[in-house]
């Protein structure tokens, strides 16, 4: 496979935009064409991907044929998702702010967002479509266990003691 670079630091910027990407299968084509273009062959790169040697060949002939921005991923087609832009940002802003008394709970989790996003922002979602949009915004899922604010380490610690000595 004889890939050339196309243009002074083609090379350099694949390097950067894969050393940024979260998608493995993206950060795995930025790579494959940055690698042959170095001179590396289809079957090591095959080897050092764990990808097929078609799939290799299709992403470096790709930026061959193309340029670098060939080998990005498009946008694919799609419903638009309901929560995008405004109400985007509002109910950004309203996780950031964390839960209030209306909410009735110490910490918020999918369902009580789903409510939020069909009452306060007037937007009928699933509770898929929820976690997928935690996903985009990049907040977090998985946090610890919360602590009650009326918890007593010193009350738990007696009752520990007191009513079971042997645990």
């Amino acid at each position: 496979m004889l890939i050339r670079e196309r243009a002074v630091g083609d090379v350099t910027e694949l390097r950067r935009r894969a050393g940024g990407e979260r998608r493995s299968e993206q950060k795995d084509a930025l790579m494959a064409v940055a690698l042959a273009v170095e001179g590396m062959q289809t079957a090591e790169l095959q080897r050092a991907l764990g990808r097929s040697r078609g799939l290799v060949q299709r992403w470096a002939y790709a930026c061959r044929d193309g340029e670098v921005d060939a080998v990005i991923d498009k946008p694919r087609g799609g419903k638009l998702a309901k929560l995008r832009g405004e109400n985007l940002v509002r109910l950004k802003a309203r996780i950031d702010a964390g839960p209030t008394a209306r909410d009735k709970v110490c910490t918020l989790r999918g369902k009580d967002i789903q409510r939020i996003a069909r009452d306060e922002l007037n937007t009928g979602v699933s509770l898929s479509s929820v976690y997928r949009t935690l996903e985009q915004m990049r907040c977090s899922s998985l946090a610890p266990r919360p602590r009650h604010e009326k918890q007593e380490p010193a009350a738990q610690e007696k009752s520990k003691r007191e009513s079971a000595p042997f645990l």
